[in-house]
């Protein structure tokens, strides 16, 4: 009877077991392993295939790197869009914060200005802030938030940080209106500040312009003379700065000079005025009202 061996008999070992092809395996990569020390042949048939091998290497590894290098980029990017974005919405709130800021600053240099006018007086003032004007060639005039509800009186004066405003002519109980000192309407005693020369100072209409019509040819006034009120006829507290004269004309034939003033007061940019306090109303500036209508002419101090 022939025997039976691995040569002749290549299914000798599918019924062995698990146990036994894992020694086989085992018993095989230890041979491998001292024929790699000792066989130096191998050492550099290994370095070789290893050369051989390294593009298939690289070739193989290339999409997945390709990918990562993909990845880093587009995140890269999507991260600076982001932040580009953010950046430039900081900027835009910045920028409004920095308007913002300058108005903020603007508003209480202003308000400062008028409230370091207060310690220069004597007189009691009540801050008010200026809700509508009208300024027509008829009519310059003004409406504030404070009324006789606040203890705003009639023929009371305004002023601002620079000086003389108008003066209340009707109340609205919590509203006043007031007539500035360009109208055409009102006049003011003043006086020179420079030698204490008096006069009456009127309106022109225009709101940068007063005139002098009852001074002689020979009065002792130039131009660049600082106008003060007097105080005269009890409509004005005395001592407050009017106006500086601009222009003083001789007209031949002419018994008056021809004499304009700048008004000192700002009164084409005033939002908040001081009402000085007297100890009564003064009569006969106008007929006391209680409605709460601003006038048909008014104009919003903030448009």
């Amino acid at each position: 009877m022939a025997l039976s061996t691995a040569e002749h008999d290549p299914g000798l070992f599918r019924g062995s077991s698990a146990g036994l092809r894992f020694a086989l395996i085992a018993v095989l990569c230890v041979m491998l392993m001292v024929l790699d020390q000792e066989n130096k042949h191998l050492v550099e048939i290994r370095k070789g295939l290893s050369f051989i091998v390294q593009p298939v290497v690289y070739l193989v590894s290339a999409p997945s790197s390709i990918g990562d290098w993909l990845f880093d980029t587009l995140a890269s990017r999507e991260e600076l869009q982001e932040e580009n974005a953010r950046l430039q919405e900081q900027q835009l709130i910045m920028s409004g914060l920095l308007q913002t800021y300058s108005a903020l600053k603007t508003e209480n240099d202003r308000l400062r200005g008028l409230l370091d006018s207060t310690e220069k007086i004597s007189d009691k003032v009540l801050i008010a802030e200026i809700v509508a004007i009208d300024m027509t060639p008829f009519r310059q005039s003004v409406l504030i938030n404070k009324g006789s509800f606040d203890g705003v009186q009639v023929g009371e004066a305004l002023i601002d940080a620079e000086g003389v405003v108008g003066q209340v002519t009707r109340d609205r109980q919590v509203s006043a209106e007031a007539l500035l000192i360009t109208d055409a309407d009102h006049a003011i005693p003043i006086e020179l500040l420079r030698n204490r020369l008096r006069s009456i100072a009127v309106g022109t209409g225009e709101i940068d312009s007063l005139t002098l019509p009852f001074l002689p040819r020979n009065a002792d006034i130039i131009e660049g003379d600082v106008l003060i009120s007097s105080g005269l006829g009890g409509t004005f507290p005395a001592g407050y700065p009017v106006a500086i004269v601009s222009s003083v004309r001789s007209n031949p034939g002419q018994a008056f000079l021809e004499i304009n003033a700048k008004p000192i007061a700002l009164l084409n940019r005033i939002r908040e005025v001081l009402v000085v306090k007297t100890q009564k109303p003064l009569a006969g500036l106008a007929t006391e009202t209680t409605s709460s209508e601003p006038p048909t002419t008014a104009i919003e101090a903030d448009e």
